[in-house]
């Protein structure tokens, strides 16, 4: 009786410890946060508190009527009944048994309670066992570590850790401790053979290595000998010589066999095909090994890397940008394997390599002779390695050093304008990687001292050019003034502001200058942001724009002037009784963009302009009608989004969320409308073709064109324009598409299932939510297996479960839990799954929810989390009132909630027959609730009553007595003759049958 409480104990605190808090929380040494009989909360402390003897470390809480106080040990063993040393036999049963997970959870806890050195040598030695056969060398070797520690002599602890240390791959230190473990007993045989055996795989090895030692230096001939003329044995070598780095062992042969030096004579033969060889096995020779990493820079130096960047050939620069990223992984987040020794001993302090590697990179952004391509990954590169990855992140001294040392090199780039003297080689996405980087570091910034000095670094660098460098200058100014809008608009918003240079851009967009004109108009573009630039622009700058539009030889510009009439005609958004505009010119505007999209004779970074009109014209419900209808301008648009010009990915989602109606609106309230009027204030009004019906059937017609295989397309892009907002945007478009259950397969079959996953991992917290509700939806109608094919489905589980977390809608609450619940009726792959992400306290937690639908989706996800038996030992958990629960549900009114409910009791009675024996003991109503059910007019409830009543006859003797003893008996007789109810009837015969065989009722005459 003491293992079956003890086990209770033991999985309870493991897998749901807010159940015990009362008895034995989870940090033993924690008193959480609590609210006392009369309501005062009081806050959670430590153990112990300055006003507690040294030896009360514990947190002991009697009972709910009770307070919270810190307490010795044997306090806490009195407390819950159980003890270090009980433990200790508990896990040691179990590790007999083979339940080695559990035999972990028993000693670990058994530590929290152990104070004693010899005691806790014992248990960090029986953990070691657990950990060697959970296949965790790195704990087990830790463990066995912490037993010798304590215990010199300690021969298991020993053996243990030669093992554990052989499975690591370090060898040599494996056999010290075996050489250990043979002179303290000599005469045992197992240690014995188990020295052989290690000696005769280090003698392998040692022939490997050796074997090795030469095939690097014979790779390593073949590719620097300059009379070899054979290409295909070249290449050989180099794929050789890249292969073997991948390995640890591999990567650091070839580092100890001078190898650094080596690849850099390949480096700086120039040639392309040696180059990619060594820069590729540099890769693997720097990847997560910090140590190696920074011996290599120390021989490379940074500005030959940076150099090698920035070079024309294209492979190059881009394996280039491969090999710092890696570099930048392993100097910050240090060694991501397990390496001790000499190793821990040459790592220093890598901060410094780090603003090397930085400064060298924004030394290349403003070096006239790198290469454009080259530009482009070192602007890429900065946007992966300088910002924080989150904003949990304390430290943003990398951002900060950077605005201080590079934000003008950055703008260098920004503000280039090509073809005026001094113009640096850009590709069309080189400024709008610069913008990205200056939007990712000034929302890095933590406070407004730190933003303050980023917009007076921006403005003293646009004033530079304004003021001293005449028309030249003026145009790099205004240049970088549209970087900064792109990028961070508040820095933009505060550049524009400086005298004289708004009325620049409309002066420059007058010249005759073609290329001056260009970069005006799109300046100008740019700054019609707000509506109240907007309106500022319409009256001043409206009339140029025409002109310009109408005059201009250069469809380049032509089509720049037609987005900015674009984006001034669509300031109202989407307000039907706001507009810029004279009834009608949005739809001309937006006929002519559509004209400009289906001219494949005009090059692409001139047409994604057209979408940057639509993506502001499409805030009119007229313009979206007539753009669907246009199955050319939608496949037009659709191949841009899939063409190598990214910088149209924001523009094209942005269009999507229009036409799909995906943003964010809110019904007004009718009492604040009333108000308004009475204030004669403005009330947005909504277009008549914006209704649900005007929406749904514009989705359909953008299915029918191909949408989510261009959505998928651009969530494939790892270029920088692909931001979080942007992201974000398409999450949005996906859940629309999803809206109508018809529609959801076409998606799939799309690829539209694959591109949400890593939405709902990754960007805006809206964005990932949106894209977990669109998995949600497809989760509950399709089959997930088919949907979501190989391990792609369990990557599904993380997504679902954030949809139960308390600040989500209750409607994203319900959809996540149906959705668990069809992947937990899969597999119990599946479930184990759930378990891990924590979701089952979750699922539980909603169980108690007001509303009927979300209270019956848990009950039913619950149902099927009931066949996995971590799941099923929860209902047994003392002082757990789940199984209660369950019971209760299965007498409610509700015929939905019974169903779940007693299908779940009927589960739970079949596969853990323990549960049978509670039953009786959580409610007093729990025969009424049985004989309810069996005379249920539905059949369904009737089988599932049937079923529970013979899974607890069949249990024990004792609940058989009980059931027979009441009118279940008369009304399993009349059931077991209803041929009528085929199931019912079986499981009835078969309840009676059991009472027959424990001789509590006799047979009937002729019965079997």
């Amino acid at each position: 009786m003491l293992g079956g409480l003890l086990l209770r104990l033991l999985l309870t605190t493991a897998l749901c410890p807010g159940l015990l808090g009362s008895v034995l929380p989870q940090n033993l040494h924690l008193c959480e946060g609590y609210a006392s009989p009369d309501g005062r909360y009081h806050p959670g402390f430590y153990c112990p508190r300055l006003s507690d003897p040294a030896g009360h470390r514990y947190c002991c809480w009697p009972g709910p009527l009770a307070l919270k106080s810190c307490c010795s040990r044997l306090a806490l063993e009195a407390l819950t009944g159980v003890t270090a040393g009980q433990l200790r036999e508990r896990g040691n049963a179990l590790f007999q048994a083979g339940d080695h997970a559990a035999a972990l959870a028993a000693y670990t806890r058994a530590l929290s309670l152990c104070d004693a050195g010899p005691e806790r040598a014992v248990l960090h030695r029986n953990r070691a066992a657990c950990y060697l056969k959970l296949e965790d060398y790195t704990k087990a070797e830790a463990d066995a570590s912490k037993a010798i520690e304590a215990d010199g002599r300690d021969m298991k602890a020993l053996f243990r850790r030669s093992q554990a240390l052989q499975k690591l791959g370090r060898l040599d230190q494996a056999v010290s401790d075996l050489q250990r473990c043979v002179s303290l007993e000599p005469k045992n045989k197992a240690f014995q053979e188990a020295l052989r055996a290690l000696g005769s795989s280090m003698h392998e090895k040692m022939k490997t290595m050796s074997c090795t030692d030469s095939k690097v230096q014979q790779m390593f001939q073949i590719l620097l000998d300059p009379e070899e003329k054979d290409a295909d044995k070249k290449q050989k070598a180099a794929q050789n010589l890249i292969v073997l780095a991948r390995e640890e062992a591999g990567a650091e042969k070839i580092f100890q066999s001078d190898g650094v030096r080596l690849l850099t004579q390949l480096l700086d033969t120039a040639k392309a095909d040696l180059m990619l060889a060594a820069l590729r096995t540099l890769v693997g020779l720097c990847s997560g090994h910090r140590s190696r990493t920074m011996a290599i820079l120390a021989e490379l130096g940074a500005p030959r890397l940076s150099a090698v960047l920035g070079v024309e050939h294209e492979q190059v620069s881009l394996a280039a940008c491969n090999l710092l990223h890696v570099m930048f992984d392993s100097l910050k987040e240090g060694l991501q394997k397990d390496f001790r020794g000499k190793e821990d001993a040459v790592v220093l302090d890598s901060s410094k390599d780090l603003k090397l590697l930085i400064k060298d990179l924004l030394e290349l952004l403003a070096l006239e002779g790198a290469s454009a391509h080259g530009r482009d990954n070192a602007l890429n590169l900065l946007i992966k390695v300088v910002p924080r990855k989150s904003p949990k992140e304390t430290n943003n001294s990398m951002s900060l050093w950077v605005i201080d040392q590079g934000l003008k090199k950055i703008l260098e780039v920004g503000s280039t304008v090509c073809g005026t003297p001094g113009s640096l080689p850009v590709t069309e996405n080189s400024r709008m990687s610069a913008s990205v980087l200056l939007s990712k570091l000034y929302d890095d910034l933590k406070c407004d001292a730190e933003r303050e000095n980023f917009h007076h670094l921006c403005e003293d660098y646009v004033r530079s050019w304004f003021e001293g460098h005449e028309l030249v200058g003026k145009l790099r100014a205004i240049q970088a003034v549209s970087c900064l809008l792109q990028g961070p608009s508040d820095a933009g918003n505060r550049v524009l502001e400086l005298e004289g240079i708004m009325d620049s851009v409309l002066s420059l967009c007058a010249s005759v200058c073609e290329a001056h004109q260009l970069v005006a108009v799109e300046a100008l573009i740019h700054a019609a942001d707000k509506a109240k630039r907007a309106s500022f622009i319409t009256a001043n700058g409206v009339s140029l724009l025409k002109e310009i539009y109408k005059h201009s030889e250069r469809d380049s510009i032509r089509i720049r002037a037609l987005v900015g009439l674009c984006k001034l005609g669509s300031a109202g958004g989407t307000d039907f009784s706001m507009k810029q505009f004279a009834e009608g010119s949005t739809m001309k505007l937006a006929k002519q963009c559509r004209k400009w999209l289906c001219n494949e004779a005009i090059d692409t970074g001139t047409r994604r302009w057209a979408v940057e009109g639509l993506a502001y014209l499409t805030f009119d419900a007229d313009v979206k009608e007539e753009f669907v209808e246009d199955k050319a301008a939608m496949q037009a648009m659709f191949h841009l989004a899939k063409s190598e010009d990214r910088s149209v990915l924001y523009a094209v989602a942005s269009t999507l969320v229009n036409c799909t109606n995906s943003y964010d609106h809110e019904e007004p309230d009718p009492q604040m409308l009333e108000l308004a009027k009475y204030a004669k204030q403005h009330i947005p009004e909504q277009h008549p073709k914006d209704k649900p019906d005007f929406v749904k059937r514009r989705v359909r017609k953008l299915l029918a064109a191909g949408v989510v295989s261009a959505l998928a397309c651009m969530v494939k892009s790892e270029n920088p324009a692909l931001t979080n907002s942007c992201r974000e945007l398409i999450s949005r478009v996906f859940l629309a598409l999803v809206e109508e259950a018809e529609d959801r397969g076409g998606v799939v079959a799309q690829g539209g299932g694959k591109a949400l996953i890593p939405l709902s991992l990754e960007g805006t917290e809206v964005g990932q939510t949106k894209a977990a509700q669109a998995l949600a939806k497809i989760t509950i109608t399709s089959n997930p297996e088919m949907a979501f094919p190989g391990e792609r489905i369990y990557e599904v589980v993380r997504p679902l479960v954030s949809l139960l977390h308390l600040q989500r809608t209750g409607l994203e609450n319900f959809e996540g839990l149906m959705a668990l619940t069809n992947l937990a009726g899969i597999s119990e792959r599946l479930r184990q799954k759930i378990l891990k992400e924590k979701a089952v306290p979750m699922i539980e937690g909603y169980m108690f929810e007001e509303h009927e639908l979300i209270r019956l989706a848990a009950t039913e996800c619950m149902c099927n989390m009931a066949m996995s038996k971590e799941v099923q030992e929860l209902f047994l958990a003392e002082g757990s009132d789940r199984l209660k629960l369950m019971v209760l549900y299965s007498g409610e009114e509700d015929e939905k909630l019974r169903r779940a409910a007693s299908g779940t009791l009927a589960m739970l009675t079949a596969l853990h027959p323990p549960i049978c024996k509670r039953i009786p003991q959580v409610t007093v109503h729990w025969l009424e609730i049985l004989q309810a059910l069996l005379l249920s007019p539905s059949v369904e409830l009737q089988h599932r009553g049937a079923v529970v009543v013979m899974n607890m006859m069949a249990a024990e003797r004792e609940v058989a007595e009980q059931l027979i003893a009441s009118e279940m008996l008369e009304i399993l007789s009349v059931l077991a003759k209803d041929k009528d109810k085929p199931r019912v009837a079986q499981a009835a015969k078969e309840s009676l049958a059991q009472a027959v065989a424990y001789g509590l009722i006799k047979p009937n005459p002729g019965q079997e």
